[in-house]
């Protein structure tokens, strides 16, 4: 077949060539092209102008351009000296379209097809079509999913372009019934299964999906349960096979893995060789593995992972470690060498942002930890990625660094980010049987025209109430990270016209705050803030409470000099959904000497979050608070409560 197969390529390509005397070429012209530049057409000939060509020649010029797979034909005639080609396009890929996909995303499905040579834009090859078809299949394979079918249809369009509808039937995933660990005799199959994800069904299966069958999630538990071995001493343990069997109907499967144990292994010595940069002392600092101790996988790559980390803080951002472990098998012992390969020392060249379309590229360079020119850190590029992401504007922050070309001691650190939504609009109405009609509206933005400002305002307004707030914050007042807010409020209650609280309200304020920062983690707010309260109060009506404080106080305006010192410490690695870390803030307000009622109060709320694995993350939140007056007032702390609550 492949003899045949070659005899009718060659005549094609003798059929596609016309039959002439070899000549020099004088000029080349391409005729056909659509789509494809002629500068393309000519990068892939083996011939030029001045080149004298051949019978031969020529069919190897028509076998290239096949080759590009951007033809489906390719003609080659002579006008004169002149070098004639005729092509006819392959046509393009306008649309890919997939359909009926549930289990699999269908960006990580054209991902796979994009291998294959199928993706929006390319050239579209007919034979390909099969290759999609396997592709799809596999993809779905893995994931245990044995009864899915793929029907992929092509439709012509105009200006020789195609689109290609893929219509998917996943079809149910094959459910595990038995896992058997063969060979297992120091632990039981509960313990050594105990952190796999793949598992027979259980009360849970509805969502952790652990029954359904996944070729990378079995690889991953064999890789579990290595390393559960050889984090306790078998440091000779190995996976000797593993069978999977699927049922005839393709629902069910039955996994057997034959494992050898092998014996518990002591540490005996421990080496540290190669260019260690830092003093041995130092070094064996890192190192989790001491003499004597059980063999521990996990520790040791733990302790390349510390010594990697540490050298990575002081320049050497590609450095290498490597285990070496020894086995004695007749001893029972491990000597153990650590090798390090620190490399060149690398600095900062340049530091690059992509993604950021709507934020200004300051706003994220004065997150920055890495500065240009300065010696690479790999703790600075982690604090900056943290830093970026506490934000708020960010959905997703990839850093990473790649050589400058030609240098070995030069890196540019590239940061790509995600922009998500950092502002809200919202309106309201409703109905109360006290207040009618309740209408209220919002607008908040937290990167106001990507400048890193936040301002919000909001107001809403009823029969018997006004109000109305605004917010203003610029976190980078200085260059070196002092911020300064503003505050403004208004509110206004008339209960007069009712016959369950005869009084009114009308108040004001202003306030203005630095926001100073102490260190990575911590800072403190310093602000002052005035507001002046009015109350009427109509007696035989209003509130025996209210009427007692006014008559001791002598006055209906209640105006206030407010002085705040708060303090913060965050460690979240995120601004909207963290997964690590805590925010704990506490603050005091004094209303100052000269305000008409004088007090203090005390505030502080904590929270913390932890993750539990899987996906889960552990949220405990706390707040608490003391307020007390103080100078000569007059009234009560009890009058002084029923006075805060009514205005």
């Amino acid at each position: 077949m492949k003899r045949i197969a070659a005899l009718i390529l060659l005549a094609s390509l003798a059929a596609n060539a016309y039959a002439f005397e070899p000549f020099v070429i004088s000029d080349i012209r391409i005729d056909g092209l659509n789509r494809i530049a002629a500068g393309t057409v000519y990068n892939y000939l083996p011939v030029n102008k001045g080149d004298r060509l051949t019978n031969a020649e020529a069919a190897r010029a028509i076998r290239a351009l096949y080759q590009t797979k951007f033809f489906s034909d390719v003609e080659l005639d002579r006008d004169g000296n002149i070098l004639v080609i005729k092509v006819v396009e392959r046509p393009s890929i306008a649309k890919l379209n997939i359909r009926g996909n549930h289990d699999i995303k269908t960006d990580d499905l054209k991902k796979g097809l994009k291998q294959t040579g199928i993706s929006e834009g390319e050239t579209f090859d007919r034979l390909a079509i099969d290759g999609v078809q396997q592709e799809l299949i596999r993809q779905y394979y893995n994931r245990g999913k044995y009864n899915v079918s793929v029907e992929p249809h092509v439709t012509r369009l105009d200006r020789n372009r195609v689109a290609i509808d893929i219509e998917i039937r996943e079809g149910k995933a094959a459910k595990i019934r038995e896992i058997n660990i063969l060979g297992n005799h120091a632990y039981s199959d509960k313990d050594i299964r105990d952190d796999f994800e793949s598992g027979t069904p259980n009360l849970m299966s509805w969502y952790s999906k652990n029954d359904q069958y996944s070729r990378e999630k079995l690889s991953g538990d064999l890789e579990k349960l290595q390393s559960y071995y050889m984090n306790r001493g078998y440091a000779d343990f190995g996976v000797d096979s593993t069978q999977v069997s699927i049922s005839p109907d393709k629902r069910n499967m039955y996994i057997d893995a034959s494992i050898k144990e092998g014996d518990i292994y002591k540490v005996t010595d421990v080496k540290l060789l190669g260019d260690l940069i830092l003093p041995e002392k130092t070094m064996r600092q890192l190192v989790f593995v001491k003499e004597g101790d059980i063999f521990n996988r996990g520790a040791i790559e733990n302790s390349s992972k510390a010594i990697k980390a540490v050298l990575s803080n002081i320049g050497y951002a590609y450095a290498k470690v490597t285990p070496i472990p020894k086995l004695d098998k007749d001893k029972h012992t491990v000597d153990l060498t650590m090798y390090v390969e620190p490399g060149q020392r690398v600095y900062v060249r340049r530091v690059i942002f992509a993604g950021n379309t709507k934020t200004e590229d300051n706003v994220l360079r004065r997150e920055m930890r890495q500065l240009e020119g300065s010696m690479y850190s790999q703790a600075a590029i982690d604090r900056s990625k943290i830093r970026l992401q506490r934000l708020g504007y960010f959905k997703k922050v990839d850093i990473d660094k790649k050589l400058v070309p030609g240098s070995q001691d030069q890196v540019d650190v590239s940061v790509k980010v995600e922009e998500q939504a950092a502002g809200s609009m919202q309106f309201g109405i409703g109905y109360s049987q006290y207040a009618g009609i309740i209408l209220n509206a919002s607008l908040s933005q937290n990167n106001l025209f990507g400048s890193g400002d936040s301002f919000s305002v909001s107001g809403s307004r009823s029969t018997y109430q006004t109000s109305f707030g605004a917010n203003y914050y610029n976190p980078y007042l200085t260059d070196n990270g002092i911020g300064i807010g503003y505050s403004v409020n208004y509110s206004k209650t008339d209960y007069g016209n009712t016959n369950y609280a005869n009084y009114s309200t009308s108040a004001k304020g202003f306030s203005t705050y630095l926001g100073i920062p102490i260190s990575e983690t911590d800072g403190v707010r310093v602000g002052l803030g005035i507001s002046s309260n009015k109350v009427n109060l109509f007696p035989g009506y209003s509130p025996r409470d209210l009427i007692d404080y006014q008559n001791q106080l002598g006055n209906k305006t209640i105006r206030s000099w407010t002085g705040t010192l708060g303090w913060n410490h965050d460690t979240r690695n995120g601004y909207w959904a963290p997964t690590r870390g805590g925010l704990l803030q506490a603050q005091a307000d004094v209303a100052l000497p000269g305000s008409t009622v004088q007090y203090w109060k005390l505030t502080a709320e904590a929270n913390h979050y932890w993750p539990i694995g899987k996906g889960f993350v552990l949220y405990l939140d706390g707040q608490v608070g003391y307020g007390k007056t103080y100078g000569k007032n007059g009234i009560s702390d009890d009058q002084f409560a029923v006075l805060k609550a009514a205005t």
